[in-house]
């Protein structure tokens, strides 16, 4: 099933790797034009890249650190100056510091809310008048299953991050119809963090092999495995593309199943 993304601007932040990556994938797959961004130049490169060769559309990189406002006002304005247009925004980032409440300090609490959601306040202002000015605009914020039920030893994401689900569904209301807003809640995928934190524990001798490792960490699943990175690029694009154009103001996990909340 085509999504319909031929010829469109997506704006995909953390996407030189991990699930940033995986939703350029996929939107490069399908034909639109992609801008990716990251604060590693040499990473970037490599992505697009690897990204160039997938479809029709044109991959641009804009280095850029998501805590400093003038780095995200310079992101979207190259994406214009590039495309003349922007119709999707993916915001993702990368994750803040573990630890047991106690341990953290004022520094780590404002540094994770700069991260998760100033980044996503300031991106969504920068891009709504563009967004709305196409034919169907839409926002996707990449979160964790931690605004679900939280995770042992990760305070700053379970507290922070349910901010981006408020803000996510007030867009949903206020930016419509315009504007769409969702968010994707992910599990564990097999990212390259999580590739490299099996293979230090097959180090260490905790695990036999990889697969082991990785078995191991689907333990728990219903689907009796951690997920692939593209599955949830492919749900991104989805919610992105006109094929999901009734959904709105959602939060979709992509757990393999393994949340126990009932919403």
């Amino acid at each position: 099933m085509s999504l319909q993304l031929d010829g469109h601007v997506a704006l995909i932040t953390a996407s030189s790797s991990g699930l940033g990556y995986s939703s350029a994938e996929v939107f490069a797959r399908e034909g639109a034009n992609v801008v990716v961004n990251g604060r590693d130049e040499e990473r970037l490169a490599d992505a697009v890249s690897e990204l160039d060769e997938l479809g029709d559309g044109d991959v641009v990189s804009v280095p850029g650190d998501l805590t400093d406002p003038d780095d995200i006002d310079t992101l979207v304005d190259r994406t214009l100056e590039e495309f003349d247009r922007l119709d999707h925004l993916v915001t993702s980032a990368g994750g803040p510091p573990s630890g047991p409440f106690l341990d953290l300090d004022d520094d780590d609490w404002y540094h994770a809310f700069d991260l998760l959601v100033m980044s996503v306040v300031r991106l969504v202002r920068a891009a709504a008048e563009p967004l709305a000015a196409g034919d169907g605009g839409t926002v996707v914020t990449i979160t964790s299953r931690s605004v679900k039920e939280a995770i042992d030893s990760l305070v700053l994401s379970n507290a922070v991050r349910m901010s981006v689900i408020g803000l996510e569904k007030t867009l949903s209301k206020e930016l419509a119809p315009d504007v769409r807003a969702n968010a994707v809640l992910p599990g564990p995928h097999e990212t390259s963090r999580i590739r490299e934190l099996v293979e230090q524990a097959v180090d260490r001798g905790e695990y036999e092999s990889y697969e082991d490792g990785l078995e191991a960490r689907g333990s728990g699943i219903p689907l009796e495995r951690i997920g692939e990175p593209t599955e949830l690029g492919e749900v991104v694009a989805f919610l992105s593309s006109p094929r999901s154009s009734y959904i709105n103001g959602v939060a979709v996990p992509i757990d393999g199943g393994a949340g126990a909340s009932n919403l």
